[in-house]
């Protein structure tokens, strides 16, 4: 069993919080980890994407007063939205009954939806967090969390042609059932050919007018496609940074597909041999990379990166809750070197510490305060602060 680095503060936010939300895309963990925390609480958990699961909940205020003492978990909430309102008063009667902690668990794979429906109704009784899929620092063998991604029954697999198979079945389900169960009418092979677009395109600036001609569509349908991808929390949309300088600044944002995995999936990419001689492979270390940081930085961290027209460029600007900046450049190298462009954009963003991260184990100090780090050693300088 894997220990997932989100346990510890899941157990804090359900002993202090009347109802917490746990997101992050299917398969990544959720229920897992809600039912190991269950175990020592006596837990309730419903599935509501079974029929079981919402036929107990035709009474909700009912069944769940009936366990007012123990916690509940609630699997993929957001498929019961009117369940929202009865949260609000149970918690609110047992506030009055001197029940201010772990009442709900929510868990929940559509994050601008569930957050939609309970910032509404529970506003000041919820706290959310977020979790991913495994990350580089919960488990030990980094080479094949970036081949096969960190969901968990991919990167356990038997095989890298295993896990190749159960990541094409994911993107089949979510083709084919999750993404009509929210609602839009897009054909499947229309919303595959342009989640593999965004593979090809992976680390890129977006072009919406370019995948439009691609598709056959116009550049608003593509921005809905977009959302609905980020809003299942399978692609990060990554901000330029935006500040004081009087420089023409970019302003498209770059777009990643946060897994690794499903990038290789989607490329059809099933062994590291491949990878390696793939074109991908530069952007596909950049995207784990950042993932990975962004992932694990402290809550309140605001990640951007910075590029100008005429070609100052930093692929991650990490802006932490203390103020401090870190301007980070990623390497698929051994021997990486910065660019001139790369001591602008450290300038322009006021960085007070200037990184690059590459795929060896050394760390060194290159010269004029740029450190040279292994991701592992990025990860967990980020992990302590």
């Amino acid at each position: 069993m894997i220990e997932r680095r989100k346990t510890s503060e899941l157990i804090e936010l359900i002993d202090t919080t009347p109802a917490v939300a746990l997101l992050g895309p299917r398969q990544a963990g959720k229920t897992t980890l809600a039912q190991e925390i269950g175990e020592s609480r006596e837990a309730h958990y419903l599935d509501l994407e079974s029929d079981t699961g919402r036929a107990r909940l035709a009474d909700p205020e009912a069944y769940l007063s009936e366990h007012a003492d123990h916690l509940v978990i609630l699997d993929e909430v957001q498929r019961m939205p009117d369940l929202f309102q009865n949260l609000r008063g149970l918690i609110d009667q047992g506030r009055r009954k001197g029940k201010r902690s772990g009442r709900f668990l929510l868990l929940g794979s559509a994050s601008i939806e569930l957050l939609r429906q309970s910032s509404e109704s529970l506003a000041g009784r919820i706290a959310y967090t977020e979790l991913g899929p495994f990350d580089a620092l919960e488990v030990d063998d980094m080479n094949r969390l970036w081949l096969r991604g960190g969901f968990p029954d991919s990167y356990l697999a038997s095989s890298d042609r295993a896990s190749a198979r159960w990541r094409r079945d994911l993107v089949r389900t979510y083709l084919e059932r999750d993404i009509p169960q929210l609602g839009p009418r897009i054909a499947a092979e229309t919303l595959r050919r342009f989640w593999t677009m965004l593979a090809h395109a992976q680390s890129g600036l977006l072009n919406a007018s370019i995948l439009a001609r691609s598709l056959g569509v116009d550049g608003k349908t593509i921005a809905s496609y977009l959302d609905l991808l980020v809003d299942l929390l399978l692609v990060r949309r990554l901000e330029p940074w935006h500040g004081n300088v009087k420089k023409r600044l970019v302003k498209s944002p770059r777009v990643y597909i946060r897994d690794s995995g499903l990038v290789h999936s989607l490329l059809q990419i099933e062994d590291r041999e491949t990878l390696l001689g793939h074109p991908i492979l530069g952007a596909s270390w950049e995207g784990f990379v950042i993932e990975n940081a962004i992932m694990t930085a402290p809550d309140g961290t605001k990640a951007s990166f910075y590029r100008t027209s005429a070609g100052a460029e930093c692929d991650l600007v990490l802006e932490l809750p203390d103020g401090e900046v870190w301007a980070v450049e990623i390497k698929r190298n051994s021997a990486p070197k910065v660019s001139k462009g790369f001591w602008i954009a450290t300038d322009d963003v006021k960085a007070k510490r200037k990184l690059v991260v590459y795929p060896g184990d050394e760390s060194y100090s290159a010269g004029n305060g740029v450190e040279v780090v292994g991701l592992q050693s990025f990860l967990e300088m980020l992990a302590s602060l």
